[in-house]
């Protein structure tokens, strides 16, 4: 037995839909890339590093951080918050509203993602690159307890929860205004 669909709203114009649905295309792309490098730290990366002795741990995670500041990740990281506003933007015009709640909720996650890693997370990164050059600490052990794996590892979990919960509201958005489309 089908289940009908709702009524949905007229069509937008050729080139108003495209852009729309471009700038989902890539809220989306950019999100989901994002929560993938957050999965993989979760999965791979940090308890790869946890077993490893500290002067591996400090110089491993201070290389990854130094390479994961780059203008691809950066791109997608911030990106993936100012494109998921820009089609929440898009779709407050009366008729057009349908897709909004599910907007909403991937910018306020996503947002919360940039906070978390703005206020906790690049603080500890900073700090344990800061502490100079594995070969020229005296003291890695120190290093490696003040940079608290347990802690950035539960707040990177969150991370991956959130951001991946935006990835899944956006795609949801992506089904709604192709029916739409």
């Amino acid at each position: 037995m089908m289940v009908p669909l709702p009524e949905l709203p007229a069509r937008q114009t050729g080139g108003r839909q495209l852009l729309t649905g471009a700038v989902l295309v890539a809220a989306a792309m950019t999100t989901g890339l994002v929560a993938g490098v957050f999965l993989l730290y979760a999965h791979t990366i940090m308890p790869g590093l946890g077993r490893t002795d500290d002067r591996t741990f400090v110089g491993a995670f201070q290389a990854i951080d130094r390479a994961i500041i780059n203008p691809f990740f950066m791109a997608c990281f911030f990106g993936a918050l100012v494109l998921t506003g820009v089609a929440a933007a898009l779709h407050l015009r009366a008729g057009h509203r349908g897709v909004l709640p599910w907007l909403v909720v991937a910018f306020g996650l996503y947002l919360v993602v940039v906070v978390i890693t703005l206020a906790v997370n690049v603080p500890v990164n900073d700090a344990i690159k800061a502490a100079g050059e594995p070969d020229r600490i005296t003291d890695l052990a120190r290093v490696r307890r003040d940079f608290g794996e347990a802690r950035w590892r539960a707040w990177n979990l969150v991370r991956v929860v959130l951001s991946s919960t935006a990835f899944g509201c956006l795609l949801v958005t992506l089904v709604l205004h192709g029916r739409r489309g």
